[in-house]
């Protein structure tokens, strides 16, 4: 039996090893799946197996869904445009809007109207409102849709707007949304929710999908107004039932155009989800006149682009930057790339303000994160650490351009979810969401370079125990 189990070993190893070297797409990457290989004897294998292998190269991208996506970029393109025609008032914000929208087809929209969400509480109350005003159709797409007394909420609103002759589509992560299931989803589709899992968790396709998760938060309105940003329907966000408090967060409320590239966003990842014709009509791609007076560019990604675009957005913006860039996020956990560029910002006299979360509900999070803080503040980068837990994702850049959303600094985002960022080229909004920003940072813990470079053997060992696994998380 002995024998065997060495000679299966053998060979699971040796096969993880030939497809590390093969297909591995970064080298820091490949040696960290490696050692995994290596000194966790089957269970390394496995790891990689379900959380390694590139599968842009393999079965994901030869799915039945992911053909749906590819049938609805053909028939995307004769669904009729909108005249978009924007004047962007520096070279800088020209030349980061050419990036998305050769990364993501998604073009820049003004005359918006735009308001940035708060906390889950004002998040929650704009949402229900514009909910209650729906007359045509509410889609709605959620990483987590848990079971509390938000989706008890969400369930009497659409039961009453179904009754109405409202249309109501729903598309969740069923990881994320693990206990959105059972008796619950069916009460849900009972009142006539037409409500679909985005890569259900099944047998069938359990290894080819499990790695690939959609993170995206965004709710459209009859076709004119939505939201989207970092907050989840569960009931962290409003009660004090997580250990780390209330989660804070940023949401933002869009209406005008831009809510058009948002739908589409949408409807892609619907009808890769769903068993429905597409819903490329004029119905839910109406007419929409200038709202207000905000330019707004929707950035969307997945593991199916061809490009990673919420990190070439990232580290478009640092690059960009002129003379401040602030940055918070609850897994900063940059590659190689990002941190490059925020040390060459640095270096070259740009003043970088990060604001991390000093606890996280992941530990492996939190100390991959703080491997990252010696070298940062060895550049001159200013590290603040907000007492409470914040969920938010946002990046400022010379307090002109914004960017809130779904996509975190770490590897899962950039490489591995489905995101969806609001890009606002505005400095009103910019110069607001920056005084929210430096007025949380007073209230901090300002990290000092000498006093953390001195930082306890335990601590620094946590690190880099957690820094090993980061390209993994």
């Amino acid at each position: 039996m002995s024998t065997f189990l060495w000679i299966l070993y053998a060979g699971v190893t040796l096969w993880s090893i030939i497809s590390i070297i093969l297909h591995g797409s970064r080298p820091t990457k490949s040696l960290s799946w490696l050692l995994a290989v290596i000194l966790l004897p089957f269970a390394g294998s496995l790891l990689y197996y379900l959380f390694g292998v590139n599968r842009r190269k393999f079965k994901f991208f030869r799915l039945r869904q992911t053909e749906n996506r590819k049938l609805y970029d053909e028939k995307y393109k004769n669904l009729k445009e909108l005249d978009n025609k924007v004047g962007l008032d520096s070279i800088k914000k020209q030349k980061l809007a050419q990036l998305i929208q050769t990364s993501t087809l998604l073009a820049p929209y003004e005359g918006n109207k735009v308001k940035v969400l708060n906390g889950g509480q004002e998040t929650f109350d704009s949402i229900f409102e514009a909910l209650e005003k729906a007359e045509k159709f509410i889609h709605l797409q959620y990483y987590i849709f848990s079971e509390g007394d938000l989706t008890e909420r969400f369930y009497s609103i659409f039961k009453d707007k179904i009754a109405q002759g409202v249309e109501v589509r729903l598309i969740y992560d069923s990881f994320g949304s693990f206990s959105f299931r059972g008796k619950t989803i069916r009460r849900f589709r009972d009142i006539g929710v037409r409500a679909y899992p985005m890569m259900p968790i099944r047998f069938g396709n359990l290894l080819f999908t499990l790695n690939y998760r959609n993170h995206r938060k965004i709710i459209v309105i009859d076709g004119d107004v939505g939201f989207t940003g970092g907050v989840n329907v569960s009931d962290k966000y409003i009660e004090p039932i997580s250990d780390l408090g209330i989660w804070e967060d940023l949401h933002v409320k869009l209406e005008g155009p831009v809510v058009s590239s948002l739908h589409r966003v949408f409807v892609k990842d619907y009808h890769f989800a769903g068993k429905e014709e597409l819903l490329l009509k004029e119905k839910y791609f109406p007419e929409i006149s200038a709202q207000g007076t905000k330019t707004v560019q929707i950035v969307a990604a997945g593991p199916d682009s061809i490009q990673p675009a919420i990190m070439q957005q990232y580290i478009g913006m640092i690059h960009s930057a002129e003379k401040c860039i602030c940055i918070a996020n609850p897994y900063f956990i940059p590659g190689t790339a990002v941190m490059q560029a925020l040390k060459i910002a640095a270096q070259s006299g740009i003043e970088i303000n990060l604001l991390i979360p000093e606890e996280s509900d992941s530990n492996t999070a939190k100390y991959s994160m703080f491997s990252r803080f010696e070298q940062l503040l060895e550049v001159g980068v200013t590290i603040y650490l907000r007492p409470d837990f914040s969920h938010s994702k946002m990046i400022l850049i010379d307090g002109e351009v914004s960017s809130i959303g779904s996509g975190n600094f770490d590897y899962r985002s950039f490489e591995h979810n489905f995101e969806t960022n609001a890009l606002l080229y505005d400095e009103e909004l910019t110069a607001q969401i920056q005084y929210e920003f430096d007025r949380i940072c007073e209230g901090c813990n300002r990290l000092d370079y000498e006093t953390f470079k001195n930082r306890p053997t335990w601590q620094r060992l946590l690190e880099g125990l957690a820094k090993f696994f980061s390209p993994l998380l």
